[in-house]
């Protein structure tokens, strides 16, 4: 079973708000969640409309929870997925990365 990272919807009729969570993919979509990582607001524009736990997203994202495609959307307009994407390519250069020798001069 993988896990995932997807939305739970919340909310009055007509006024939607979702919850993201970390469930296994076999969960209903409104069922059980293992832990609830952030609440998405679409009715509210702008920043206000995403509010996450950016560690747990991270720590969750990093055991291998894979993101649905709406999710992978909203972390992306709140900047995860660039933190992450440069966080893992300063990672590989600084492995590729050769030192120097030091060079005295005569």
């Amino acid at each position: 079973m993988a896990v995932r990272i997807r939305l739970r919807r919340e909310g009055r009729k007509k006024t939607p708000m979702y919850r993201i969570v970390v469930a296994e993919s076999t969960f209903p979509r409104d069922g059980r969640f293992i832990e609830i990582i952030g609440q998405y607001q679409p009715r509210n524009g702008g920043e206000n409309a995403i509010n996450l736990k950016i560690d747990r997203v991270n720590y969750w994202m990093d055991n291998g929870a894979l993101p649905s495609d709406t999710v992978r959307s909203l972390l992306r307009r709140a900047g995860v997925m660039k933190t992450r994407h440069e966080a893992r390519l300063a990672a590989k250069l600084q492995a590729s990365a050769v030192a120097m020798p030091n060079v005295e001069e005569a």
